[in-house]
């Protein structure tokens, strides 16, 4: 009997040692984003938490600075086309795939992060069925800083802008530049500095965060806070990749995903002062529109609001809806 049951715990021991261990699930994230970004930060933030929620069940590798070659309008069809599971993503840059995720861009409409998180509440669901129709799932969103606009002079009246070649992100920025007498030109951040350092452009609309990624003090001694336009990065995860993981691990990296957003968002509103602070440090020349000119952009503004609504009727319900509940 002794030597039955050693024998068979012998047996156990060797079936045991032969069953493989089940394999944790990694994923690639792309981040167009320099490595100090704080949007990459966040990022890894994430991934550090769904490996601990998830006991390790899931990996997630943070690629930043372009590394997987996915360019920023590239993002939400790479994710949806499973090149990549999983992707930091520039919404506004998303509109060739879905016109209405330009909303949140138009000039003026939400320009502050109070606004903003206003009309998230409204526009938020649209995101979540446009990414689920592109093959994939929306876990958080966090905005940019205030968009303002870097030059080479100081922007007093609109006809300072007069032909300044002015790198803009999306549609919504095109035009309105256009509007102001300057001569956008659409680009992703990769081709920003390389694009200043030729002269092919002589000024940038971003924010303070990529002001100092950029270091455009090198080229650019002005930044006017316009606070125009609100922009924000999603994180989508594609749905098929979604779907292989356990309902557990599912919903442990939605409650991480809820959780660290409101954290993010603060973390957006600490990086502005921050590295407004960097710019100046460098000598850059920060200022704010005077009321006059500020009265004149809302002026050329507002009218592009009712423009996107005909242009993109399915965003009207969303613009209005946020409009009659901000005023």
């Amino acid at each position: 009997m002794k030597t039955l049951g050693i024998r068979a715990a012998l047996v156990a021991a060797i079936a045991l040692a032969a069953t493989p261990a089940l394999a944790e699930t990694r994923w690639d994230m792309s981040v167009v984003w320099p490595e100090g970004n704080f949007h990459t930060q966040d990022a890894k933030a994430f991934a550090d938490e769904v490996k601990k929620v998830t006991k390790g069940d899931v990996v997630i590798t943070v690629h930043s600075g372009g590394a997987l070659g996915i360019k920023g309008p590239e993002g939400m069809a790479a994710v949806r086309d499973g090149l990549v599971p999983v992707a930091d993503i520039l919404m506004n840059q998303q509109v060739g795939e879905a016109p209405v995720l330009g909303i949140e861009t138009l000039p003026f409409l939400a320009p502050t992060m109070q606004d903003l998180a206003l009309l998230h509440k409204f526009f938020r669901p649209k995101v979540e069925e446009v990414a689920a129709k592109m093959n994939q799932k929306l876990l958080y969103m966090v905005p940019w800083p205030g968009q303002a606009v870097y030059s080479k002079q100081p922007i007093k009246t609109i006809g300072d802008l007069a032909g300044l070649k002015l790198r803009v992100v999306d549609a919504n920025g095109h035009d309105f530049f256009t509007r102001l007498g300057a001569s956008p030109l659409q680009m992703p951040w990769g081709e920003v500095v390389p694009s200043l350092a030729a002269g092919t452009i002589t000024g940038v609309t971003t924010s303070s965060s990529s002001g100092v990624d950029g270091a455009f003090w090198e080229f650019l001694s002005n930044m006017n806070t316009f606070n125009w336009q609100a922009s924000s990065n999603i994180v989508t995860v594609n749905l098929d990749a979604w779907k292989a993981l356990s309902p557990k691990d599912q919903i442990a990296i939605e409650d991480a995903a809820k959780r660290l957003e409101g954290q993010f968002w603060l973390v957006s509103r600490a990086e502005d002062a921050k590295k407004l602070e960097i710019l100046k440090s460098h000598g850059v020349n920060i200022t704010e529109p005077s009321p006059e000119l500020k009265a004149e952009l809302m002026k050329r503004a507002q009218p592009m609001w009712d423009a996107f609504k005909a242009r993109v009727p399915e965003s009207a319900p969303y613009i209005d809806a946020y409009l009659k509940a901000r005023n």
